[in-house]
């Protein structure tokens, strides 16, 4: 009779398979692109915008350091020219899928002429990069992402972007998961290899961040051109290698791999983004 029961009891307790809940977005962040005519760099990085429209991306965060360099002084109107047209050209391969971009250290031009020039400075970038503002922001999905503005004195948000940020924080409805984007890392485990190039305000963010740690889910970066995966009160930090890896060249460290700088490959990350504030992120090499 027991036996009869055991036998009869598999279909009742079989476990029903459970279906791995679906990304709602998934998107590309690419990083420190550091474009410029010649040498084959568009071509290349046109076939790394081939891969990426392979994992059918939403939309495409830019982070920063688009082009090569605007920002030494001997860089002259002709060059930095160049660079944003090429900039131009290549990105017309991701057709109708948006792209949100945040400035970069190297995509400022301070050696104009005078202040009055059109090109000089964050002004020209944001209207090179098509972009509303130095800092935003936008919504999709119940997710809502911040592009923020790093490049002032000491790698900080200043006073009236901190002001802003703040509010849109405190404005944003409960259940909203939040992603930000700069290009400096904000928490990075590779600022010990460079402590002077992530955000000197990184303190004050992240208790800024625990006070809204129920929305603040993720944070991306590049700037650094290495790879790392951080969490510090429950806020994954994701420093996301460069397009561009030892800026196109060769690589520092050939034991490694082509065009490797350190012990990390030129590529870009996807990232999925799921309902509840689950963030999940996978760096591709490019290889081209």
């Amino acid at each position: 009779m027991a036996a009869a029961a055991v036998a009869g009891m598999p279909a009742l307790l079989k476990e029903k398979k459970v279906k791995k809940a679906k990304p709602i977005l998934t998107v590309a962040h690419i990083t420190d692109v550091h474009i410029r005519p010649g040498e084959n760099v568009p071509e290349r990085f046109n076939k790394c915008i081939d891969q990426i429209k392979k994992h059918n991306i939403d939309f495409v965060l830019n982070g920063g350091d688009t082009i090569l360099a605007a920002d030494y002084d001997n860089i002259t109107r002709e060059q930095v020219l160049a660079q944003w047209e090429a900039w131009d050209e290549c990105i017309k391969n991701f057709g109708s899928l948006p792209v949100y971009s945040c400035l970069g250290n190297h995509d400022m031009w301070w050696a104009a002429p005078n202040q009055q020039d059109e090109m000089y400075g964050k002004s020209y970038t944001v209207k090179r990069l098509g972009v509303p503002k130095r800092y935003y922001s936008f919504s999709k999905a119940g997710w809502t992402f911040f592009i923020l503005d790093g490049n002032n004195p000491g790698i900080t948000l200043d006073e009236e972007q901190k002001a802003w940020f703040k509010n849109e924080l405190e404005l944003l409805p409960d259940g909203q998961s939040v992603l930000l984007m700069s290009h400096h890392p904000i928490l990075t485990v590779t600022g010990k290899f460079y402590p002077d190039d992530q955000h000197s305000d990184a303190h004050e963010l992240a208790l800024l961040f625990y006070e809204h740690r129920e929305k603040v889910k993720c944070c991306i970066s590049g700037h650094m051109h290495l790879l790392d995966d951080a969490t510090y009160n429950g806020t994954r930090y994701f420093c996301n290698g460069a397009v561009s890896g030892y800026w196109w060249g060769d690589g520092n460290e050939r034991s490694a791999g082509r065009g490797y700088y350190h012990q990390t490959p030129p590529g870009y990350a996807i990232l999925k983004l799921y309902e509840n504030g689950v963030v999940e992120r996978e760096y591709h090499p490019h290889h081209v």
